[in-house]
């Protein structure tokens, strides 16, 4: 398996648009640009979004990269007016919520 990074598009009634993927990694990383992740929210006029990630590892703890990565991305989303909602990490057996964690 390698690690998967998608987005959830939402409408300005937080309805779903449509999940894209937006980047295919390694078996522990994906590389992930705020330009590929905010591309397909204008296309597709969403409000806000979710951002999801797996680590095939089944660690569900958020690396440092993570947490520096979905700073980035609040800050990118705040400039174009998208709201990042949440970064949800999966794992094998659980997952983990940055908004649950207070990381947002």
């Amino acid at each position: 398996p390698q690690e998967e990074f998608r987005v959830i598009l939402l409408n300005a009634k937080q309805k779903l648009i449509r999940v894209e993927t937006v980047s295919l990694g390694s078996l522990d990383k994906a590389l992930v640009e705020p330009r590929d992740v905010f591309r397909p929210a204008i296309t597709f006029n969403a409000a806000s979004l979710v951002i999801v990630h797996n680590h095939p590892s089944g660690d569900t703890q958020p690396s440092e990269q993570d947490v520096l990565l979905t700073r980035e991305l609040c800050m990118c989303g705040i400039i174009l007016g998208i709201e990042v909602l949440d970064h949800i990490i999966i794992g094998v057996r659980d997952h983990v919520s940055f908004k649950e964690r207070g990381l947002l």
